[in-house]
């Protein structure tokens, strides 16, 4: 058994910058983590009108609504088994803009062969990742099919108020740091959120994630 991420890109793993290899390999056989300290260069939003649908994701750390430059952050990827018995790992970023730190919560398990991805704090929506290797060993990661889930109810979003996210993650050699590229955009509002950094990281010994780092509950259906 190996990582939920080589397990979801076969052969494609093996394609990855060693580096990369490295970070998306965090699991509970793997046992360790990844966390990685850096700086958001930009932090950037859509017009104005964006502001209400961020100020909404943030409430449950799903979206930021803070602009800046060289901002501070920090991102803990933990491996844990959910009350489920799936393998799940921790996305959680948080970034230091204003005094009060803001977080974007996110949640990977693999189903079915590929990766799942609950979003904030309450594993109210539930996305499905394509993840891409590039000639040069990077990793493009996008979003689609968003889904819903609060007690009874559940239902997909529709493209006219979801956002994909397209994420590029890479290595660079010469400066011995990982960069990382985020946008989420509507298909018909356009660009929403996004931002652009560097991080180094560490890899500690670890088969369960700080309680802090765990959604306040875990969501069975996908």
């Amino acid at each position: 058994m190996t990582s939920i991420f080589a397990q979801a890109m076969g052969a494609d793993f093996d394609r990855l910058h060693p580096m990369l290899q490295r970070r998306f390999g965090v699991g509970l056989e793997s046992g360790y983590a990844c966390v990685g300290t850096g700086v958001m260069t930009s932090v950037r939003r859509g017009p104005w009108w964006t502001l209400p649908f961020l100020r909404l994701g943030k409430m449950r750390n799903i979206l930021i609504a803070d602009v800046g430059r060289n901002v501070p952050f920090v991102i803990k990827n933990y491996p844990y088994r959910d009350p489920y018995g799936r393998e799940t790992i921790t996305f959680t970023r948080e970034y230091r803009i204003r005094k009060k730190p803001s977080r974007f919560d996110a949640t990977m398990i693999l189903h079915d062969g590929a990766l799942v991805d609950y979003l904030g704090t309450h594993q109210h929506l539930a996305v499905d990742l394509a993840l891409q290797v590039t000639a040069e060993g990077s990793l493009v990661l996008t979003s689609h099919g968003h889904r819903f889930h609060e007690g009874p109810v559940g239902f997909r979003f529709p493209l006219l108020f979801s956002g994909e996210a397209t994420l590029r993650e890479s290595y660079d050699d010469a400066a011995e740091v990982f960069r990382v590229s985020l946008e989420v955009r509507n298909r018909v509002f356009g660009f929403l959120f996004g931002y652009d950094g560097e991080f180094r990281c560490e890899f500690p010994p670890a088969t369960d994630a700080p309680p802090e780092l765990k959604p306040v509950r875990h969501e069975r259906r996908t």
